[in-house]
């Protein structure tokens, strides 16, 4: 029962900071996770993080459900996932309550401002420390490059992206193998 409470707690902490959405929160779940409690590697966050995109849902809270589902099976992905979800509906019930009042306000713009900027620079903190793991050689490069430009200058679904690009990683690892292979029977 601890160790549940303890992983409501944890998402609810990250669930709180939703701002910018499940990229925004990568750097969160990384410190409270990896560093913190030691629940999963980096590279299994990240594992999770891009299951996570394919799948239905708020990335996020589908990466809480399979971290609190590897710790405490079924139940633990349940309160991991209503940790996560939490903060949410507690915050948007207080700003719907009040909008109207506030919406207009100057301040208010501004600090909407300052929170989109904040996180920017959290999606790009979590970009570098993704890419750091994930681009392990030229053929990784060259898979992360081409994938880059074809979701920037395209409309096609990031989920048809992650599946090509986990396609194209086996196909790479394999075409590798055997050149490896080849050069030392040569």
């Amino acid at each position: 029962m601890k160790e549940l409470f303890k992983l409501f707690l944890t998402f609810a902490k990250v669930g709180c900071f939703t701002f910018g959405g499940g990229y925004a929160m990568l750097p969160l779940l990384q410190k409270e996770v990896v560093e913190k409690n030691n629940w999963a590697t980096e590279e299994e966050l990240m594992d999770y993080f891009a299951i996570g995109q394919c799948t239905p849902g708020i990335i996020a809270v589908n990466t809480s459900t399979f971290i609190g589902y590897k710790r405490k099976g079924i139940i633990g992905g349940i309160a991991a996932t209503l940790g996560m979800v939490f903060p949410s509906i507690i915050i948007i019930t207080i700003i719907a309550a009040f909008i109207r009042s506030f919406a207009e306000l100057e301040i208010v713009g501004h600090a909407l401002n300052g929170i989109k900027a904040g996180v920017c620079a959290l999606i790009l903190d979590a970009v570098i420390k993704l890419t750091k793991k994930s681009i392990i050689d030229k053929y990784t490069l060259t898979l992360f490059v081409v994938v880059f430009f074809i979701a920037l200058l395209t409309d096609i679904s990031t989920v048809i992206l992650i599946i090509s690009s986990g396609i194209l990683g086996v196909v790479i690892s394999r075409i590798k193998t055997r050149i490896n292979a080849g050069k030392g029977e040569a």
